[in-house]
């Protein structure tokens, strides 16, 4: 499938939007066989294999293809027309400029947060950071408003893996809300989409990553569980433990931008805030018109539950390995 793409898109040269260009780089979609009809015969000396193989493979690849359902485009396909890439407005170079200052920003507070040993300046830098993404986020909706940029919500779809696929949705969904995103969760291809602004979309992947990385170590650590005739608790412990988790982050970003929004002040912040609320409202609906809100699951382990929300007052609102910029995800 990778080689298939990779082929595909010599025809389009330079009119692929980054979106795309980002995701090509992760899966290393590059054309390493010579010729445009020379795909077949290099793949087949290269993994040992028959002609027969090669076609099986093919045809089994062209069935599960066909078997997955249509997803909206959440951007230009390539080929068209990139938004951007032809004579940019000021105010969007200006926004890109914003952006790298922020993140910077943003890192070195969370570099710090994950490097100290103390858990009450990591609660502080970590509030902090979040603090000053929600910040940013309302620069960008008040420069919008000013400049009269017309850009709207765009979208990204984020990988929510089995197992406890079900906290982990709603461990998303608390952190899209805090950054005035909304997500929706296609459970049987295990994503969810994000609808959002840019800057928060951005913001959202990074807490998101960090979170889910620091509650697996959490829950690991805190090991096995049986009950008093032996058998395993673990299971009911981990589920109770994320979903526990997910509640208290969703409180701690909505407090922590609810701080932002208060600093921010100015009688022009509402109306402008409320508005972009609403165009993300309408850009969820217009994409799925059929959606339905499901209902969170039971929790039937109480020590789970504890063990979920102490993990969730000790974790820094982002990750190392995301502050660092190492194993970065599309």
């Amino acid at each position: 499938m990778t080689d298939a793409i990779a082929g595909e898109m010599r025809a389009y040269a330079g009119a692929v939007d980054d979106r795309w260009r980002e995701q090509l780089a992760v899966l290393e979609a590059d054309v390493w066989w010579e010729g445009d009809d020379g795909h077949a015969d290099a793949w087949c000396e290269r993994e040992g294999v028959t002609n027969a193989t090669y076609t099986t493979c093919a045809i089994e690849l062209i069935q599960l293809l066909e078997g997955l359902p249509r997803l909206p485009s959440l951007g230009p396909r390539p080929g068209a027309s990139v938004p951007g890439r032809d004579g940019p407005t000021a105010s969007r170079e200006q926004g890109r400029d914003v952006d790298q200052r922020t993140l910077g920003k943003v890192r070195a507070l969370l570099a710090k947060a994950e490097s100290t040993e103390f858990p009450e300046e990591a609660e502080a830098l970590s509030a902090r950071a979040q603090e000053l993404m929600a910040r940013h986020s309302i620069d960008h909706a008040l420069l919008a408003a000013e400049t009269g940029d017309i850009g709207g919500p765009a979208g990204r779809r984020i990988a929510v893996d089995n197992p406890y696929d079900s906290p982990k949705a709603v461990l998303l969904t608390v952190v899209a809300d805090a950054n005035r995103c909304k997500a929706v969760w296609h459970r049987e291809l295990g994503f969810s989409t994000v609808m959002g602004y840019p800057a928060d979309l951005a913001a959202v992947e990074m807490l998101f990553t960090s979170l889910l990385v620091q509650a697996t170590a959490a829950m690991v650590q805190a090991g096995p569980r049986r009950d008093a005739r032996g058998r395993s608790r673990t299971r009911s412990f981990r589920h109770a433990f994320l979903n526990a988790y997910a509640a208290r982050i969703g409180e701690r970003l909505r407090e922590a931008a609810g701080r932002a929004a208060e600093s921010a002040g100015g009688n022009d912040l509402v109306p402008v805030l409320a508005a972009r609320d609403r165009a993300v409202e309408e850009a969820v609906g217009a994409m799925f018109p059929k959606l339905a809100k499901g209902r969170a699951g039971s929790v039937s382990n109480y020590e789970g539950w504890v063990a979920g929300r102490a993990a969730a007052d000790l974790a820094s609102l982002n990750g190392r390995r995301e502050v660092t910029g190492a194993n970065r995800r599309s």
